[in-house]
């Protein structure tokens, strides 16, 4: 959604449409991702979504969403991780609307291109998340599903953008580091002011150095 309290002189230099669909069941006891979500909706070229908000009957508006994914260029599910997956109604949301045709196969090229990543918080320290760690996965390893979604889709697949220990994020200070980082990061995809090699590479886009995005 578009920030009226930008000049038009700096949204010229906003390139890339950004969708950010937020998935949390319980947003009232978000410690972290609530706070991502609204930072987002008052950045300019950014249109972030509560999509648990929007369909609370999972009774997803299947062209709706299409014509969503379309006009934007860069595509970002938001969430807790939840059992080491998304919540319900992104497998969802993926299930109806990244249809055959659309998504993938024979004429399916309506995602061709675009980007595609996660931004979410788990409960775990980073060392957890570790093959000799208490998880016995990377993070990177556990969203191999979704990687692979975004494979089939034609999709250009970032790393995810994630939170550890988000529990204590909080009380350790570090909730507003990591939303400036956000921010950062958004500005810098909608000015294309980022290293989209790196960006593939690195095992977490928060650990990402980012330049002249707010110039």
């Amino acid at each position: 959604m578009k920030n009226d309290s930008y000049p038009t002189s700096a949204l010229a230099n906003y390139t890339k449409r950004i969708l950010v669909l937020f998935a949390h069941p319980v947003p009232q006891q978000s410690e972290v991702n609530i706070f991502l979500f609204e930072d987002a909706q008052q950045l300019p070229n950014v249109t972030a979504v509560d999509v648990y908000a929007e369909y609370p009957d999972f009774n997803i508006n299947v062209i709706k969403e299409q014509e969503r994914l379309v006009n934007h260029d860069v595509i970002i599910f938001q969430y807790p991780l939840y059992w080491y997956s998304t919540p319900s109604i992104l497998k969802e949301y993926q299930d109806l609307v990244l249809e055959y045709g659309f998504a993938y196969g024979k004429g399916g090229t309506a995602l061709k291109d675009k980007l595609f990543f996660c931004a979410i918080s788990a409960g775990g320290k980073e060392e957890a998340y570790q093959t000799d760690g208490f998880n016995h996965f990377t993070i990177r390893q556990l969203l191999q599903p979704l990687e692979q979604m975004a494979s089939i889709t034609n999709m250009t697949y970032l790393a995810p953008f994630a939170l550890f220990g988000s529990r204590s994020a909080s009380r350790e200070d570090r909730i507003s580091t990591h939303r400036e980082k956000w921010t950062t990061l958004l500005n810098a995809l909608a000015t294309e002011h980022i290293n989209l090699d790196r960006a593939k590479n690195i095992e977490n886009l928060a650990d990402l150095t980012i330049s002249g995005a707010n110039e």
